[in-house]
């Protein structure tokens, strides 16, 4: 079971990057997949998150209205839109599933696999 997330770099505020996260091993429609982020001397945190299918969403607050999080079922990858980044967002991001998700449940916690991460810096 694989989660190989990509797509981080430098870029300035106000920017933008799109994260993917492939995922194999796994019935992909069987996992909520959340994406999280930790900065250094900070916790991981959540920041998006989606259902099996992709029928419901949840987001940190911190990144309403800028990040948005979809999927293509089809290609087993989850992507997390990034707009008008800000320079509190630098941090390595990373996927994650979560295992024994019911259809439309979109989670905060309960995730067991996680891929490798993404490094995201955001200059001022």
């Amino acid at each position: 079971l694989q989660l190989q997330a990509s797509g981080g770099g430098l870029v300035q505020a106000g920017g933008s990057l799109r994260l993917s996260c492939v995922v194999s091993g796994f019935t992909f429609d069987e996992y909520s997949i959340g994406w999280f982020r930790q900065a250094p001397g900070k916790e991981r945190e959540l920041v998006a998150a989606i259902s099996r299918g992709g029928g419901s969403t949840k987001y940190a607050d911190f990144v309403k209205g800028r990040f948005s999080i979809s999927a293509d079922n089809a290609k087993s990858t989850v992507f997390l839109q990034m707009n008008n980044l800000e320079p509190d967002d630098t941090a390595v991001y990373y996927c994650s599933a979560r295992p024994n998700a019911i259809l439309s449940g979109v989670y905060t916690t309960g995730y067991s696999y996680w891929g490798q991460g993404t490094q995201v810096t955001v200059s001022s």
